[in-house]
C-alpha cells in the first residue's frame, strides 16, 4: 500500500474550502486541522472527549494529554496545540451546545462520537469532493511531519510530536520535495 499524499498549501485551502460547503463545517475543518497543525492520527481524533481538549475554565488547553487508551500501540503522549490551532479550535467549540468533559469532541449528526472508521470514511469523501487524488486520513499527520521536517525540525522531536518509538518509523514518513532539495543545495 502506497504512504498518504502529503498536501500543499493550496490543497489544504481546497480541502477547507470543501468543508466550508458542508453541514458542519465548523467541525470538519476544526477534525481536519488537527491532523494537519497537531499530527493526530484518525483514530486520535476520533476518540478525543470534550474534557481532553477544553479546560474547565472553557479554553482550549495548550497541551492535550491522551491517555493509552486513545493512543495506537496503547503509549499515552502529550500533544502540542499551537496558537493557530488553538484559535480554530475556539471557533469550533463556540458553536457545541452541549458541552461536557466526558462527551466526544466530535460528534455524528446522531450526536454519537465518530469511530475510527467512520471518520476515516468522512475524511475520504472530503478529500474526494475536494479533489485530492491519493490523500487519505493519514494526510495530515504525514503532511505535519513533512512540513516541520522542511523547517529544520530534527527527527527525533518529530518523533516525540508523533507519538513514535522508533525515529526510523517517522523518517519513513517525510516526504522530500523539490523545495526541500533547492533549499538544501544552497546551504553548500
Amino acid at each position: 500500500m502506497s504512504q498518504a499524499k502529503t498536501l500543499t498549501d493550496r490543497e489544504l485551502r481546497r480541502v477547507l474550502d470543501c468543508c466550508a460547503l458542508t453541514r458542519h463545517a465548523a467541525r470538519n475543518r476544526a477534525m481536519v486541522l488537527l491532523t494537519f497543525y497537531a499530527g493526530l492520527r484518525i483514530s486520535e481524533v476520533a476518540a478525543l472527549k470534550w474534557g481532553d481538549v477544553v479546560g474547565v475554565d472553557g479554553a482550549v488547553k495548550q497541551e492535550v494529554l491522551l491517555a493509552p487508551e486513545q493512543v495506537k500501540f496503547g503509549h499515552a503522549r502529550a500533544v502540542f496545540i499551537s496558537d493557530k490551532l488553538r484559535r480554530e479550535l475556539t471557533s469550533y467549540i463556540k458553536m457545541v451546545k452541549q458541552r461536557s468533559p466526558e462527551l466526544p469532541m466530535f460528534r455524528t449528526q446522531k450526536q454519537q462520537g465518530f469511530s475510527a472508521n467512520t471518520l476515516c470514511q468522512h475524511f475520504y469523501w472530503l478529500y474526494k469532493r475536494a479533489g485530492i487524488d491519493g490523500a487519505s486520513s493519514h494526510s495530515g499527520r504525514r503532511t505535519f511531519i513533512t512540513t516541520l521536517a522542511s523547517k529544520g525540525v530534527g527527527v527525533r522531536v518529530l518523533a516525540a510530536l508523533a507519538g513514535h518509538r522508533s525515529i526510523a518509523t517517522t523518517q519513513a514518513y517525510i516526504d522530500v520535495n523539490d523545495d526541500m532539495k533547492r533549499r538544501a543545495v544552497e546551504l553548500a
